[in-house]
């Protein structure tokens, strides 16, 4: 019982796929303001909310609202200190925006309804880097626009489902050995 060259080449295309989907499973989705969402009713922390999240490049942040009342921002760290909705980044009107996070750092977020954001409805979204950790929950599912950092320092992490990166990585390892290990012994044959 051998290899071909052919087979050890299926074998290494069927594990490279299987590398695709588990690095794509490392996404969390956090729904902003977990089961409130994204309000400025309820005295809702959204500074501790982010604080107690582990967020990663590729994470999906999704804003849930009601459009009638909110909107979602995405400003600068000035804008965000100010309150400033005057020249956004980039605005979400739906009630239901998802924002898919390409960069690590900052990414400061308001609502530009007039006084929302001075009473506490902004959320800096910190994405640390690799070798940093913070304490890590899980978030919930769903697809997004994406969205660079805004840039700047603050604070850092919701809930729902995620594999994270320590597990990812010992997987990812694990299936470039076996599609090594594949080639190698198809040399023999």
């Amino acid at each position: 019982m051998g290899f071909s060259k052919r087979g050890a080449a299926e074998i290494v295309l069927a594990v490279t796929a299987v590398v695709a989907l588990l690095q794509f499973s490392h996404a969390a989705v956090y729904k902003v303001g977990d089961s409130a969402g994204w309000t400025s009713i309820g005295n809702l922390d959204y500074k501790q909310w982010s604080a107690i999240k582990t967020f990663q490049v590729g994470d999906i942040i999704r804003f849930e609202y009601n459009a009638q009342f909110h909107n979602v921002m995405r400003v600068t760290h000035p804008m965000y200190k100010a309150c400033n909705a005057s020249a956004p980044l980039a605005t979400y009107t739906t009630g239901n925006d998802t924002i898919n996070i390409t960069t690590k750092g900052h990414h400061y977020f308001i609502c530009g309804a007039p006084g929302h954001c001075q009473a506490g409805q902004k959320v800096d979204i910190n994405v640390l880097r690799t070798s940093e950790t913070a304490p890590t929950t899980a978030p919930e599912g769903s697809t997004a626009a994406s969205v660079p950092s805004a840039g700047s320092p603050a604070p850092s992490p919701s809930s729902g489902i995620s594999l994270r990166a320590s597990k990812g990585s010992l997987i990812t390892k694990l299936c470039l050995a076996m599609a090594g290990f594949a080639v190698f012994v198809s040399g023999f044959y």
